[in-house]
């Protein structure tokens, strides 16, 4: 396992300090920014599958689903349709790079609070929306919120947690995000009920109620020593880690910070430095990471269930129920990622993850193709429909303990500070781009892939997984301002960091050099 045997000698240096209630509180607060994600993702594809919110808005699609004898996969391919959901990641995509500027000159919590209101607004004009403009305007505004809560909020837990904890606090903001889906699978499986035909509105509207919780809460944050630091504000700096580590031995990480922070004012244009070789291996995991986890297909599942299972044949009814089930997976799954993330280590989630993935997507395409084929018309029994969803909790559990927190996890936190507003801006970027891509072709590549479009995802899976066990290291118990070191041991990455680069508060280089061999020998 390449990177196991290094990080506790390159990266050991255990700060101490204490899991204090004060940080508890803190990270439990930002964390709820993934709500809003969360709801959002769980909300459009439920709404999209009503029949009031389709024959109002889309009443081409509305037509195509009342037709008996429709393919079964080309059912609710529309590009108008396609545009509302994805019009959101294209918002978020933009906004992330103004965030990173918010970020970093005003603090984190700043951010979070900007996302939070105009999440908000988007809610209420979604809510109200009379024509499909006034319902893509609402779009934008959510994803602008997304944009800079997606921003913020993993950097924010990533600073505030004790190194050794960090894995699990982070993970918070998973937790959250997959609370919010089931939330809103639940709303849509209760507003789709409503006998009068509003049950969407019902539901675009409550989304005001993850944005109303994130925009009061981040008003009570505290900063992160990091962001004072940065910001000039040496003196608040050091009581906020006395406070957050609840201890008055602080000396050591104190140093660490300051000596990044130092480095961090040097550069005037983070954009231009993250370019530099030296952050080569962070600028790849900060594109690959969230390419490839869009590219597990689980956001297919995730927006379009309600779709998917109409599709595979369940009534509206039993396909909202079916994704409140999935939903349920994933919330419980990442629970089991919070508990284990620090103690197995990111590389064996990763690897582990992505095995009982590939597994899942193969049984689940051919289990689709043997009974609708290609030609997409078919029936598909009770007992067999159950297995198929049975597969695909199973590969949401996958999913949910590995790719779902560890991709907002690692590039969190394995910048350097004077680069991780905008390498943060970059993760959050390419994830929303190809959330952007998938969420638009996702229901033509359904309508022409068929049943293959299992098969596509899951060899993008096999890809991922030989990417991780080659070219990540374990980042787990490694202090923030000390991961260079763990590069610096990598069989692959050192070539790209020189000696001269280190700069840590005391000198370990010599510690993590001696180890490269062993690197390149495990790897």
């Amino acid at each position: 396992m390449a990177g196991g045997a290094i990080v506790n000698t390159a990266g050991g240096k255990d700060y101490p300090g204490k899991l204090t209630l004060f940080v508890f509180f803190t990270c439990v607060v930002a964390a709820t920014g993934g709500l809003i994600f969360g709801y959002d993702i769980g909300i459009s594809g439920g709404v999209t599958s009503m029949d009031p919110f389709l024959k109002k808005f889309f009443p081409e699609v509305f037509r195509k689903k009342q037709e008996a004898k429709t393919n079964q996969y080309c059912k609710y391919d529309n590009q108008l349709l396609q545009t509302f959901t994805s019009s959101l990641y294209l918002a978020a995509l933009v906004a992330s790079f103004f965030a990173a500027t918010v970020t970093r000159v005003m603090g984190r919590k700043w951010s979070m609070f900007g996302g939070g209101l105009t999440f908000l607004i988007g809610a209420a004009l979604n809510g109200a929306a009379e024509n499909v403009a006034m319902l893509i305007v609402g779009r934008i505004l959510l994803g602008v919120g997304v944009g800079f809560a997606n921003q913020s909020v993993p950097v924010y837990l990533s600073e505030m947690a004790p190194a050794r904890l960090r894995g699990m606090l982070n993970i918070g903001f998973q937790l959250m995000i997959t609370i919010g889906i089931l939330a809103a699978e639940l709303i849509n499986y209760g507003t789709n009920k409503i006998k009068a035909g509003y049950g969407w509105r019902v539901s675009l509207a409550l989304a005001a109620v993850p944005a109303g919780i994130i925009t009061l809460g981040s008003l009570f944050l505290p900063d992160t020593p990091n962001s004072l630091l940065e910001r000039g504000h040496a003196d608040e700096a050091r009581r906020m880690l006395r406070r957050i580590r609840g201890t008055e031995e602080i000396g050591e990480e104190y140093a660490d910070l300051v000596a990044a922070s130092e480095e961090a004012r040097q550069v005037r244009h983070p954009w231009r430095n993250i370019l530099k070789r030296r952050y080569r291996a962070q600028l790849t995991m900060a594109i690959m990471i969230p390419f490839f986890q869009q590219l597990t297909g689980i956001n297919v599942i995730m927006f379009y269930a309600p779709v998917l299972f109409e599709t595979l044949g369940f009534k509206g009814d039993a396909s909202l129920m079916s994704s409140v089930i999935t939903g349920l997976v994933n919330v419980f799954a990442t629970v089991v990622s919070i508990f284990t993330v620090d103690r197995l280590g990111r590389r064996m989630l990763f690897l582990q993850g992505g095995t009982q993935m590939i597994i899942c997507q193969v049984v689940v395409g051919t289990l689709i193709a043997a009974k609708f084929g290609t030609s997409g018309i078919g029936e598909m029994p009770k007992g067999y429909a159950a297995v198929v969803v049975l597969f695909i909790c199973v590969y949401v559990a996958g999913f949910a303990w590995s790719w779902g927190p560890l991709g907002w996890l690692v590039p969190s936190e394995i910048f350097p500070l004077e680069i991780r507003p905008a390498g943060q801006s970059i993760n959050v970027s390419v994830n929303m781009f190809f959330t952007f891509c998938i969420a638009q072709a996702f229901l033509t590549m359904l309508c022409h892939f068929k049943f293959g479009l299992f098969y596509f995802f899951g060899g993008w899976v096999v890809i991922m997984t030989i990417f991780i066990a080659l070219f990540l290291p374990e980042t787990k118990n490694v202090p923030i301002e000390e991961m260079v070191l763990v590069w610096k041991s990598h069989w692959f990455w050192k070539k790209f960091i020189a000696d001269e680069d280190v700069h840590v508060g005391g000198n370990h280089l010599q510690m993590a050099s001696s180890n490269n061999g062993k690197q390149g020998a495990d790897a």
